[in-house]
């Protein structure tokens, strides 16, 4: 197959270009952003790199009318973007994806749109099922604009679908694990290992009781491979997640027992580092039976086996030359 993956040179994104270029494939990559998260496979003869945005139609009309199947991952993410340039967020994941989409539907190819759990906000029904409500905050608070901006991308799919388009929806929960963004920022498993690493206190925001599902990327790439596969994954909506809750503070716990670390834990409140103009979440749980079901896939790495893959991957780093991946 000839792929495309938008997003490609990102955390998932460069795992998922692994997974197809294993199978044989040939795979197109649209990224903006650097390619280090590629550094292994850019001499590869089967993966084509362009440096451009999702936002350029010109670029998008080529890649994907010379395509079998389209993955489309690249957007803005990040909590220090929701706050501080909700409108980078809103432009790159609405229009962005409209070009996506538009340009998909033109030459007929199958599309893959990678959501994510925010979708649900902060519906205290958990598990979240794939057909459970939004409940979200004032759209004066910026952390709801990546939420949104996903929905309107998923609502964009569905109305593509009703014109023919061969499309599913992937919901994400918390996937980590190599290649994750870098240490002491983005991420809380990032934010923790880093400061672990450091012998720092690592920085629990509230008091830690808040809860979240982790996902080690190899199994969110398996979901996400047999979702642009499988027939029977067409016009669905899926979270690709795992079940097994966690606090926060437990997981700060195990990031340092796991990582022989001699930090401690400080806890934080959340205005001082998001400001006021951000919400938690207290809960977030995916009900994951669909992925069982249709994709056939069952999380299979514990959260402490991914933890010591995702610290020995940054531990490497720390100790490799610069500008190694």
């Amino acid at each position: 197959m000839r792929v495309l993956v938008t997003g490609g040179a990102g955390f998932l994104g460069s795992h998922l270009v692994d997974a197809f270029l294993d199978r044989g494939d040939e795979v197109f990559v649209l990224d903006e952003g650097p390619t280090a998260k590629l550094q292994h496979r850019l001499r590869h003869s089967r993966l084509h790199i362009s440096q451009d945005s999702v936002l350029n139609e010109g670029v998008l009309d080529e890649l994907i009318s010379g395509v079998d199947l389209v993955y489309h991952l690249a957007a803005v993410v990040g909590v220090q973007y929701y706050v501080v340039d909700p409108h980078l967020v809103l432009d790159v994941n609405v229009n962005g994806t409209e070009n996506v989409l538009k340009i998909a539907h033109k030459h007929g190819r199958r599309i893959v749109f990678a959501s994510t759990s925010e979708v649900y906000g902060r519906n205290p029904k958990v598990p979240w099922h794939e057909e459970d409500d939004r409940v979200l905050g004032a759209t004066s608070i910026d952390r709801w604009c990546y939420s949104t901006s996903k929905a309107v991308g998923e609502h964009l799919c569905f109305a593509y679908a009703k014109r023919g388009l061969p499309v599913t929806i992937l919901r994400y929960f918390n996937v980590y694990g190599p290649r994750l963004d870098r240490m002491g920022a983005g991420r809380v498993v990032t934010i923790f290992v880093g400061q672990a690493l450091a012998g720092e206190p690592l920085t629990v925001v509230g008091d830690g009781s808040q809860t979240r599902c982790f996902t080690y990327q190899s199994d969110a790439i398996t979901a996400t491979v047999a979702a642009g596969l499988l027939p029977e994954a067409v016009g669905g909506v899926f979270n690709v997640g795992n079940d097994a809750e966690v606090s926060v503070r437990t997981l700060a716990e195990r990031i340092i027992r796991v990582s022989g670390s001699s930090s401690s834990i400080a806890f934080i409140a959340p205005e001082t580092v998001y400001g006021t103009s951000y919400e938690d979440i207290s809960r977030r749980v995916p009900d994951i039976r669909r992925m069982e079901d249709l994709l056939r896939v069952t999380p299979r790495v514990t959260l402490d086996e991914g933890l010591r893959h995702t610290i020995d991957y940054f531990r490497a780093k720390v100790a490799a030359p610069a500008g190694h991946e």
